[in-house]
């Protein structure tokens, strides 16, 4: 796709805007603890693969986890900065994003926790799927001042919108 033509331009924002649609629309679905909610937004083949490292494969697997885990949990808050969203092809798009988790009954993010996102999404029958989301542990072995500066970006981002 060229960026010096204004449609190709044009395209890549209402694109753009769709992919980040999809990815704050599950992250919402989270906050709520709405495992349907959520993982409407993932595609049937999806994987998501969270803090710990555990992966759950295709949309059926990631509501039965979730649920389970929305039910018996008091889950924390996402507060979502997005960093960057690639184009790859008018049906794919990568996007990169830093989060931190608001607990139950607090008002800061739990810097401990914070992590980066990566999602890739496809398009699917018109609307922008989940196919992949990774949270990575941001732990910055070593440069404790990387964690510092996320844990402010994220603390401004809660002050300003609020949890996503």
């Amino acid at each position: 796709m060229q960026l010096s033509s204004g449609k190709h331009m044009t395209d890549n924002i209402q694109t753009e805007a769709l992919v980040t649609a999809a990815y704050t629309g599950a992250l919402h679905q989270w906050n709520k603890r709405n495992a349907a909610g959520m993982t409407a937004y993932f595609a049937t083949d999806s994987t998501y693969i969270g803090f710990d490292g555990s992966q759950l494969n295709g949309q059926k697997e990631i509501y039965t986890v979730m649920d389970e885990i929305f039910t018996h949990y008091p889950t924390a808050a996402y507060v979502s900065i997005i960093k960057e969203i690639r184009i790859l092809s008018p049906d794919t798009a990568l996007l990169l994003a830093v989060a931190g988790m608001v607990a139950e009954g607090s008002d800061d993010i739990t810097p401990t926790v914070n992590v980066i996102q990566t999602a890739t999404l496809v398009l699917r029958d018109g609307t922008w799927k989940i196919a992949l989301l990774q949270n990575t542990p941001a732990a910055f072995h070593g440069r404790p001042e990387m964690n510092e500066q996320l844990s402010a970006d994220l603390r401004i981002a809660l002050q300003t919108n609020g949890t996503v």
